[in-house]
């Protein structure tokens, strides 16, 4: 009796290690996730993998390289002439969140023009150019941990709905009449319809989200899969837990979709047929969440992430303007 109730203890006392070892792994692992993700210093923008995606129709990969090497001469040139004006507001949490502000005197419509995922204001040129030649004045914020803006962990567009609400009020105190745009590529077209959930003033109009994901569960569960080979259960739940700890958000709770069924505003939808980061299919899933029939669709047949504006140039625009133009005056 004596030998089996020791043969017990040791069993018990084993799977105990077991379990913490266990345990201690799991929050490693998910530490290691949450800084490779969203810390300032991980290496989550560092993509070497890709989805299974449609063919890419003849021709289409040199229309958007074409577009990309025009556009970047015009953009050489925008900023060589309008070098902009660097701006700054206080979050809500106390963060110093900078940016950059293309002055069109006289005019009251505005653009809110936001970049991806860890990229900075440069990387919204390619919507900062095009609003400014229509004749609006364009703010192109550096998003927290991002850019010059302060902050340890990138926000996915969560943290930073809150910030757009600032830089909104921002604008307001400049320009009464500010008759503003917020348009934004991947985190940033997150970031757009997290925004877009909230209580906006009268003075946002219209929104343009440019291959934004569904939720950050969403995306993280498909990369976790894709660049480690791992399943979401058990990992993505603890690494949730330990972004709400570190970072102060989760990763289920920052969900563009339901966002975007609380938007009773003007919404364009646009995405490329050849994403491998965002899903195409997610576009149409957002579309369907948004209320009213203030929204549309525009696909770019062959563009893969963030490609969108190049692969359709001149037409891009126009659906664009098309889009808004009945709501601003």
């Amino acid at each position: 009796m004596k030998t089996k109730g020791k043969l017990k203890s040791k069993i018990a006392a084993a799977l105990a290690v077991a379990v913490i070892l266990l345990a201690a792994a799991l929050a490693g692992v998910s530490n290691y996730l949450v800084t490779y993700a969203i810390g300032r210093s991980g290496d989550g923008g560092d993509r070497e993998v890709a989805l299974d995606v449609e063919a890419t129709p003849d021709g289409v990969e040199a229309v958007i390289a074409a577009n990309r090497a025009a556009f970047q001469d015009k953009a050489d040139a925008f900023t060589a002439a309008h070098p902009g004006e660097d701006v700054s507001i206080t979050s809500d949490d106390g963060l110093t969140l900078r940016g950059v502000y293309y002055a069109n005197a006289g005019s009251h419509r505005w653009a809110i023009a936001l970049h991806g995922y860890r990229g900075d204001h440069e990387g919204a040129l390619r919507l900062a150019v095009p609003y400014y030649e229509a004749g609006y004045q364009v703010l192109t914020p550096d998003l927290r941990a991002c850019g010059a803006s302060d902050g340890d962990f990138v926000g996915m567009g969560w943290l930073d709905r809150k910030d757009i609400l600032r830089w909104v009020d921002y604008i307001i105190t400049k320009d009464p009449q500010a008759e503003i745009v917020i348009h934004g590529i991947s985190m940033g077209a997150a970031t757009t319809m997290m925004t877009a959930g909230e209580d906006t003033p009268d003075n946002v109009k219209a929104f343009v989200e440019d291959c934004g994901y569904t939720s950050v569960w969403d995306v993280f569960a498909s990369e976790l899969q894709l660049r480690f080979h791992l399943p979401e259960f058990p990992i993505l739940y603890t690494a949730s837990g330990v972004a709400k700890l570190r970072a102060g958000y989760t990763f289920g709770e920052a969900s563009a979709l339901a966002q975007v069924e609380k938007c009773n505003k003007p919404m364009l939808f646009i995405h490329g047929t050849a994403d491998d980061f965002i899903p195409y299919e997610m576009m149409d899933t957002l579309y369907q969440a948004k209320p009213g029939d203030n929204k549309a669709e525009l696909t770019a047949d062959g563009a893969g992430h963030g490609e969108a504006v190049y692969a359709l140039g001149d037409a891009y625009w126009d659906a664009v303007f098309d889009f808004i133009s009945p709501y601003i005056e």
